[in-house]
């Protein structure tokens, strides 16, 4: 295989974070060719230089080194295992990259179906948001070591702050989403606690402030949940995709029985929260659950996509919107 930023790097993904990475990429002098499901996403990539292909499978078919990062399992099983599959069309000694979160057990049969090819797959999720992806600071995931991931680590080390080594197939995103059941524990709890600041009178950055310069403080409350004290509810990072995150979570820890009763509630508001339209929204937008209906519809929710399911009455305050997140009901 090809040495140094003469490697050729397909990249597969270029939405929100993917856009960024693959920059970072490009800016190291590698040469890139990327594919997205919209060609728009990737215009800003194009004009830097980046080569258009127009599927994976031509992407990939001449990569040295191939980076993925699309929405859901269901998205990289078809990228990688369908007939003209990744691991089918790519070179032998190619490396396969998956920055997606998603299942551990697919990351495993990806990283099996690869070996047997001569090629060589591992999942390497990511956290650290938009910003990160921007700035280059990302935290990686890899589930491989050190060692066996030496000749792409430069290419890694382009986007990231750090790298975890956690030496497995699966490993990876299993570390990954333990991270999102700490980052949907501390959303809730900063959607919650500038919900009780707002309804008596306090000014909701000031205690934002405080409580993130003191034991209560995190990231999600600092970075993201704030955002939404100014109505802004883009995404860095969609609710849909959290949601998909905390699914595997429960899945994963199903499989060892291990009970997650505090990520289940966050999976219910969060899903709440997608069900009413704020799928598309940053994770802030999980404030909205805790205003009154003319706020969160001013802001794009639409209330009435429950009503088969939960009478409005049952909707009428925040107490009891609360109430009926945590129910078998939703």
């Amino acid at each position: 295989m090809t040495k140094g930023t003469a490697f050729k790097v397909a990249f597969i993904g270029t939405g929100i974070m993917g856009a960024p990475i693959a920059g970072h990429l490009l800016d190291a002098g590698y040469r890139v060719t990327v594919h997205n499901r919209t060609r728009k996403k990737a215009e800003g990539l194009l004009a830097r230089g980046a080569t258009w292909a127009e599927s994976p499978a031509a992407a990939a078919r001449d990569a040295d080194v191939i980076f993925t990062m699309v929405g859901y399992p269901s998205d990289v099983e078809d990228i990688y295992l369908s007939t003209d599959g990744l691991i089918r069309v790519a070179k032998r000694g190619a490396w396969l990259i998956d920055l997606t979160t998603s299942s551990p057990q697919l990351a495993r049969d990806i990283h099996d179906a690869a070996e047997v090819e001569d090629k060589h797959a591992f999942d390497c999720p990511v956290t650290g948001g938009e910003q990160g992806a921007i700035d280059g600071t990302l935290v990686l995931i890899a589930g491989i070591s050190e060692h066996d991931a030496e000749p792409v680590i430069p290419l890694l080390k382009t986007f990231a702050k750090t790298i975890q080594w956690f030496d497995e197939p699966g490993a990876g995103q299993i570390a990954k989403l333990c991270n999102q059941i700490s980052v949907a524990a501390c959303l809730a709890g900063a959607s919650e606690l500038l919900a009780l600041a707002r309804q008596y009178g306090l000014s909701e950055r000031k205690v934002a402030q405080m409580v993130g310069g003191g034991m209560g403080g995190s990231v999600q409350l600092t970075n993201v949940a704030t955002k939404a004290i100014d109505e802004d509810y883009a995404p860095g990072f969609m609710a849909q995709h959290l949601l998909k995150d905390l699914q595997l979570a429960i899945e994963a820890a199903e499989e060892r029985d291990v009970t997650l009763p505090a990520t289940e509630t966050a999976l219910n508001l969060v899903d709440m929260l997608c069900q009413v339209g704020g799928g598309r929204k940053g994770t802030q937008a999980l404030s909205l659950l805790y205003t009154d209906e003319e706020t969160s519809t001013a802001a794009g929710l639409d209330w009435s996509a429950l009503a088969e399911e939960v009478p409005s009455e049952q909707l009428s305050s925040p107490a009891r919107q609360r109430y009926f997140m945590g129910t078998s009901q939703l």
